[in-house]
This record gives C-alpha cells, sequence and structure tokens, in this order.
C-alpha cells in the first residue's frame, strides 16, 4: 500500500513554506537570516510585563472562544478611531490565533466549491493555499511597475485586467495594503475601483492590513471598510504581531458584519478554539499605547528600509524603496544566476546571507525567477554586518 495514494488531493496542491525552509537553511549555514518576518526587536516593557502579571493573576484557562471582551473593545475601538470602520465588540470583533488562522477562517467561512477568489500578486505565500484549503479557484491580477512622469517607476495594476478578473463567480477578492511582498500602498483611487468591483458584482474584500502602521513618506493608511458602500461586504483582517513585535504570541483578529462574523466564529472555534489568554489581557496594554510609539516605529523601520535600499543598491540589485511594510522585493538578473532558488541557496552558503526565491510570490513561478526579496526588520549591527557581506557577492560570482 502506498501511503501517496491516502493524501487528500488538496495537500497535493502546494508545498511546505518556502519562507520558513529559508529559515531553516539559514540556521544551518549559520547565515543573517533576511527571510522570515520576524522582527528584531521586542514587545514594549509595559506589554510583557502586562503577559507575565495576567498568567500571576490567573488567566491560565480559556478565554471566551471568540475573544476576552476587553481585548475586543480594545480592537473595537481600535479600528474605529484608526481605520475609520465602526466596529462592535460584540457584533463584529474575532479573536483569532494569528491574522494567518484569520485569514483562513474568513474564507473558509464564505467559501463554497466553484467560488472564485481574485488574488494580486506577487501575494504573500499563504493566500494561494488558503484559496485551495477553502475550496476556492484563485484568479491572479499582476502587480507591475508603471512609468511615471518624474521617469520613475510606481506599482499599479491594469484596471481593465481587473475588471476582465471579476466575474459572476466572484466571491470575493483578497487585498493585502501595505503588501507583502512588494511594499506596495493602495491609493485612494485603486481601493475605491475595487469597491465598484465589489459592488457591482456582489463580491467581498477580505483585507489583509497587519503592517497597516509601517507606512513611509506620508502616504496614509486606507481601509476599504471604511468606504460607505463596503460596510456589509468586507471582512478586515490584522493582528498585533508585526506592530508590537509579538510573532509569536499569535494574536490575530477579523472584524466583519454581524452575519459574517458568526460563520467565521463557527470556522475559528473548530478550528484552534481560542487565542492564549493572559497574552489578549496583555494586548489591551498594547493597544493603548501612545500615538508616539507608532511614530517612533515608523522612524525605526524607515531609517532601516534606507540603509537596505543603499546596501543592495551597491551590491548589485535592482530595487525601489518600498512604500510600506519591512520587505524590499530585487531583482537579481545581474548576478548571471538560471533562477532565484538557485541563487538564494548560494547565498545562503556562499555569502551567508538569507532571502526568499521570488518565484514563491507568483502562482506562475517563471514570473519570479528574477525575483529576489529580503527583509529589514533587524537591528542596525546585523543589517551592516549583512550589508557588508552582501558586498563581497560580485567578486565571487
Amino acid at each position: 500500500m502506498s501511503l501517496k495514494s491516502k493524501l487528500s488531493h488538496k495537500s497535493t496542491r502546494f508545498t511546505e513554506s518556502v519562507i520558513r525552509g529559508m529559515t531553516q537553511l539559514c540556521l544551518q549555514h549559520n547565515a543573517i537570516n533576511l527571510s522570515q518576518g520576524t522582527p528584531a526587536y521586542q514587545p514594549p516593557p509595559e506589554v510583557k510585563a502586562a503577559a507575565i502579571e495576567a498568567i500571576q493573576e490567573g488567566y491560565n484557562q480559556y478565554s471566551i472562544t471568540w475573544g476576552a471582551p476587553e481585548f475586543r473593545e480594545a480592537i473595537a475601538h481600535k479600528m474605529t478611531t484608526f481605520n475609520g470602520i465602526q466596529t462592535d465588540a460584540v457584533k463584529n470583533v474575532t479573536v483569532t490565533c494569528g491574522s494567518t488562522e484569520g485569514m483562513l477562517s474568513a474564507l473558509l467561512a464564505i467559501i463554497n466549491p466553484g467560488d472564485e477568489v481574485i488574488i494580486f500578486e506577487p501575494f504573500y505565500e499563504n493566500y494561494g493555499p488558503d484559496t485551495i484549503i477553502s475550496g476556492a479557484k484563485p484568479k491572479y491580477v499582476a502587480l507591475q511597475e508603471t512609468p511615471t512622469k518624474d521617469q520613475g517607476t510606481t506599482l499599479t495594476y491594469d484596471p481593465d485586467e481587473l475588471n476582465s478578473a471579476f466575474s459572476p463567480n466572484t466571491k470575493a477578492i483578497i487585498l493585502n495594503t501595505p503588501n507583502n511582498p512588494l511594499g506596495k500602498v493602495f491609493t485612494q483611487n485603486e481601493i475605491q475601483h475595487i469597491a465598484d468591483l465589489c459592488c457591482e458584482y456582489d463580491s467581498i474584500a477580505v483585507t489583509d492590513e497587519i503592517y497597516e502602521h509601517m507606512i513611509y513618506d506620508g502616504k496614509p493608511h486606507i481601509s476599504i471598510g471604511c468606504l460607505p458602500q463596503m460596510k456589509e461586504r468586507t471582512i478586515t483582517v490584522s493582528g498585533l504581531s508585526k506592530t508590537y513585535s509579538m510573532t509569536g504570541w499569535r494574536l490575530g483578529y477579523v472584524v466583519a458584519p454581524e452575519t459574517l462574523t458568526n460563520a467565521i466564529r463557527k470556522m475559528h472555534d473548530f478550528l484552534t478554539v481560542g487565542a492564549p489568554h493572559p497574552l489578549q489581557r496583555a494586548g489591551v496594554v498594547a493597544l493603548n499605547l501612545p500615538q508616539s510609539y507608532y511614530q517612533d516605529l515608523i522612524e525605526k523601520y524607515d531609517k532601516n528600509r534606507k540603509l537596505l535600499v543603499d546596501t543592495l543598491t551597491k551590491a548589485g540589485f535592482r530595487c525601489d524603496p518600498p512604500e510600506g511594510a519591512y520587505y524590499i522585493m530585487t531583482d537579481i538578473s545581474e548576478f548571471g544566476f538560471p533562477d532565484d532558488t538557485t541563487f538564494a541557496h548560494w547565498l545562503v552558503k556562499e555569502i551567508g546571507v538569507g532571502g526568499v526565491p521570488g518565484s514563491s510570490f507568483y502562482s506562475n513561478t517563471n514570473l519570479g525567477k528574477t525575483k529576489f526579496r529580503f527583509m529589514f526588520s533587524m537591528a542596525d549591527d546585523i543589517l551592516l554586518e549583512a550589508g557588508e557581506r552582501l558586498m563581497k557577492i560580485k567578486s565571487k560570482i
């Protein structure tokens, strides 16, 4: 008997995470890991103290499945004031085990076999498997460089291509802004266009806004759910992992209209039961940090962004500064490698720096074979050391 014959068809339609695979390769070769989006920083001291205090005070059993009331209240306040989405803690908020589980719970709650989901590519690698697991048919729309009047480039999509992607079968569109891996921040006009199409085709916008506090050069973060016509057709997914440097705490949340929330909560309940109770208590403290915390966060990451863009450019990569998040997508054509995966393994073993092959972010992997992603959520000394190593690439090719 072949055990492979016992596998589900779904499990054979996608691979293990390339990003986390690169992290393992970095560990094996003692390389600087600029692959996985794990912040090099610690949560604020008062937030860590609140988690410890919650454990000591006995918050060690299940909370309410869809989230501790005080944490949902803090999320609702944040969504109302920062995102501009009027949110009721009882009717609209589900606390999940990270935004990753939140996205899957949301799709499982709305997808039926044969439904189509539109995804902008390049995309965060989970979206493809999420659509397969939920039973949807993905349709991809490319984000591409477009020349600007000042002889630069901007990242956008072809409106006609997006128009053509929508159909009566379109149940949802996944919108990730700021985008991973490009760092693109969707504009007001783009978001309005997407909203108009959602209304025309009676579709739902499922948004991933985990990097909403990491936007540079004064660009605004716009939640599509704040548009009046999208109030009843938006599911907003986010979390605390990136903003507060606590990826290991697994605190995510989903905000949606009440009917959708009820379905999302059922999926969440049977997937994970609930997020860690004492950490939710500390999450309340995190969401009540002063505005200065977010200003300092942007300044810190903006400094890292400029440092790594400058370093990569000098080392021979082609790249533009990202508008948001903490990743830089580069072009590696100048180095002459046959593909991005070959380059990735060579870079770890010979240079001692890890990144992510660009092909892992595309449905058609050929589109990413000259692309390569780095992250810059690192301490200054680590980024400088990575830069010194990267400068040796040309001498070793």
